[in-house]
């Protein structure tokens, strides 16, 4: 049984800093990324990590600020957000790809997801 499970949300003032945590459960995912969705708003793509290597991915609207990073071992992935804007305000969710695809910024590319956790900037 596949779980995805998110941990790390809370609330903090703008130009703070979160770790998000996603920790899977029943196999290991070669390529695992973070989305978020704001109230009223569709769910968009934030990161992903792909391989063992670690590429990575992200959206213009985080790259600099967020870093995703992961331990094999522990098949947890890390979202660290900094320099944080009442924006970034949204449900963050984890999600992993079951097979390669060669996308990994859609959420069409992702098989399994996660319940999400909330984050909550404020100004």
């Amino acid at each position: 049984q596949v779980q995805l499970v998110e941990s790390g949300g809370g609330l903090v003032q703008a130009g703070g800093s979160l770790r998000l945590s996603c920790a899977a459960s029943g196999r290991t995912f070669s390529t695992m990324g973070w989305f978020r969705q704001a109230p009223g708003k569709e769910r968009e793509f934030a990161a992903a990590i792909r391989g063992s290597g670690g590429s990575t991915y992200y959206a213009d609207s985080v790259k600099g600020r967020f870093t995703i990073s992961r331990d094999i071992a522990k098949k947890t992935v890390y979202l660290q957000m900094n320099s944080l804007k009442p924006e970034d305000t949204a449900n963050y969710y984890c999600a992993a790809q079951s097979i390669v695809r060669s996308g990994v910024r859609s959420r069409d590319d992702y098989n399994y997801w996660g319940q999400g956790t909330q984050v909550t900037v404020s100004s």
